[in-house]
C-alpha cells in the first residue's frame, strides 16, 4: 500500500470524526506497509543477487622471504610439490670483472665459431651483372621480391648465404653465382611445370 491510501484513509477517519478509529486505521495500516516493504525488499535483494558467483576464502601464501626459507623449501619437496632453486653466480660477492677458468679456457680455444659469408667474388659478380642490366640496388631487390638492404649487403659480402636469394639474383643477372663457375652466363634450364 502506498502513501496515496494512506491519505485517503487518514481522510476518511476526518470524515468520520472518530479519532479512536482513524488511529487504530493508521496502526493497522502501518504495520501493513512495513510488512509489504519487507517482503519487497527481500524480493529485491534476490532478484539482485548473483547466483553464479561464488567467493572463494582460503589462506595467503607466504611471503617471499617465508617461501625461500630452507624449511620451506624442504616441506615442498616433502609434499611432492615442485621446487625450483638456483644459486646466483658470485651472489654477494664484487667478483664482476675477476677472470674465471672458464674465460681462460675459452681464450684458449682455437676454433672460431662464426656464420660463413658471401665471398666478395660473389659481391663483385652481383654489382657488375646488375650494372651491366642497368638496374639499381633497389630495382633488382624490387626485381626479386627482396629488400634492397639484402642486395647490400650481398654486394659487400656481409650477407649470410641464402640458396633462394642466390637463385633469384643469378636468374634475374643471368650470371652463375654458385658453384665452380661463378661469373659465368646462366645457361636457360628446364622450366617448371
Amino acid at each position: 500500500m502506498g502513501g496515496a491510501s494512506r491519505s485517503a484513509l487518514e481522510r476518511e477517519g476526518r470524515d468520520e470524526g472518530g479519532n479512536g478509529e482513524r488511529d487504530g486505521l493508521l496502526r493497522r495500516l502501518s504495520s501493513e506497509e512495513a510488512a509489504a516493504e519487507a517482503e519487497a525488499g527481500t524480493r529485491d535483494a534476490m532478484a539482485e543477487s548473483d547466483w553464479d558467483t561464488v567467493t572463494v576464502l582460503r589462506k595467503k601464501g607466504p611471503s617471499a622471504a617465508q617461501a625461500k626459507s630452507k624449511q620451506a623449501v624442504l616441506t615442498a619437496q616433502r609434499r611432492g610439490e615442485d621446487v625450483e632453486t638456483s644459486k646466483k653466480w658470485a651472489a654477494g660477492q664484487n667478483k664482476q670483472h675477476s677472470i674465471t677458468k672458464n674465460t681462460a679456457k675459452l681464450d684458449r680455444e682455437t676454433e672460431e665459431l662464426h656464420h660463413d659469408r658471401v665471398p666478395l667474388e660473389v659481391g663483385k659478380v652481383i654489382q657488375q651483372g646488375r650494372q651491366g642490366k642497368g638496374l639499381t640496388q633497389k630495382d633488382l631487390a624490387t626485381k626479386i621480391n627482396e629488400k634492397p638492404q639484402v642486395i647490400a649487403d650481398y654486394e659487400s659480402g656481409r650477407a649470410i648465404p641464402n640458396n633462394q636469394v642466390l637463385g633469384k639474383i643469378e636468374r634475374a643477372i643471368g650470371l652463375k653465382l654458385r658453384g665452380r663457375d661463378i661469373g659465368r652466363p646462366l645457361e636457360p634450364g628446364p622450366k617448371g611445370k
